[in-house]
């Protein structure tokens, strides 16, 4: 029998925490728009993966916005918060430390494979038995299933998701209120007015924290920002609209002149329903 998914953002039981035994457990989760996952960190690493819906994701001071079909590696030990952008079906695969497919304490939004899909989804079905032989041979299955998927983890190709964060609040507060309303195409001397501090301060800000400029932070939150519009299917039109663009031309320059793809070549993996 499938694991009945939480509908809340309240911590799973504590019988789904992975261990030396069972390094690999899966928590189902289905969340409504806008609902939010309070910064928490665990001993284990953490796959965050949404079957439909998109997330965005903030830890070391980063923001990563992770499209369906995609997944976040979050390392063990590091504090993050998830936030739904939309109505979403997640399935977070909690990693023993001991098992860890990638090493190093940064996040990185991972390619799904059709592979990697199946396998989780195996996982979520997995109850073992109180019967004694029964028990061992599911065990002995979780254990298959578990070892290839890390083996599909550990190969998976990265996307640059990620959008840097600062730590100043002022600077904080901007960037927050783009990432919140991204066609906004406000100076940084409107935005100053904002957020407490002046045009020039801002900008030694965004060199000294961030070490790029106001227009390339935003160029590259509006990018990090499509890949959940693209995959939900929505037109490149409405995309460029909805990020400030004068055209889906100019977005998609300006996509192919970052990525080196232009959107469709870029987000071509397959889509199929879980």
């Amino acid at each position: 029998m499938s694991q009945s998914p939480l509908t809340h953002t309240g911590s799973p039981p504590v019988s789904l925490s992975p261990t030396p035994s069972r390094p690999v457990r899966v928590v189902a989760r289905n969340l409504d728009a806008d609902e939010l996952l309070r910064a928490h960190q665990h001993a284990w690493g953490q796959v965050t993966y949404a079957l439909d819906g998109a997330v965005q994701v903030n830890a070391n001071h980063q923001t990563w916005f992770v499209p369906p079909l995609r997944a976040i590696w979050i390392p063990p030990f590091i504090q993050h918060e998830v936030r739904t952008l939309e109505r979403a079906q997640l399935r977070a695969i909690y990693v023993d430390s001991s098992v860890a497919p990638l090493r190093g304490d940064e996040c990185v939004v991972l390619e799904v494979s059709g592979l990697m899909r199946e396998l989780v989804r195996a996982l979520t079905t997995i109850e073992l038995s109180e019967d004694a032989n029964e028990g061992a041979q599911k065990q002995l299955r979780e254990s298959h299933l578990a070892a290839c998927l890390l083996d599909e983890l550990e190969n998976a190709a990265p996307l640059p998701l990620n959008v840097p964060m600062p730590r100043d609040s002022r600077l904080r507060s901007l960037c927050e209120l783009l990432i919140a309303n991204p066609a906004s195409n406000l100076s940084l001397a409107d935005l100053s007015k904002q957020v407490g501090a002046s045009e020039r301060t801002l900008a030694r800000l965004f060199q000294s924290e961030m070490q790029m400029s106001f227009g390339l932070w935003r160029q590259q939150m509006r990018l990090a920002r499509a890949a959940p519009l693209i995959v939900s299917g929505k037109p490149l039109s409405v995309v460029a609209a909805e990020l400030g663009y004068a055209s889906q031309s100019a977005f998609s320059a300006m996509f192919k002149k970052t990525f080196g793809e232009t959107p469709s070549q870029f987000f071509r993996t397959s889509t199929q329903e879980f």
